[in-house]
């Protein structure tokens, strides 16, 4: 346990950063799997209004420390490829 009074300061710190990157974390995954579905059944609509809302919680967290921006990007732009290529096959 810490013992002087900066470290004590430090593991609160610690404590709701922790709880609040696995928030953001568990909330871009949550989005992203929106995505993926959306994609699965053919809906290019949903598929296409959910890669915004994802692509705009990635930034997000990438901007915001809870993971690295080559990461984040990486993720947006798959799942980018990912809709682009179901509304070629779906023609529109």
């Amino acid at each position: 346990m810490a013992t002087h009074k900066s470290a004590v300061k430090r593991a609160r710190q610690t404590v709701k950063r922790n709880a609040l990157n696995r928030s953001r974390r568990s909330s871009t995954r949550a989005l992203t799997k929106a995505v993926e579905t959306a994609v699965a059944s053919k809906d290019v609509t949903k598929a296409k209004t959910a890669l915004r809302t994802a692509e705009s919680s990635l930034a997000r967290a990438a901007g915001r420390n809870t993971m690295h921006w080559k990461t984040a990007a990486r993720k947006t732009s798959r799942l980018a490829k990912r809709v682009k290529a179901a509304a070629l096959s779906a023609g529109k």
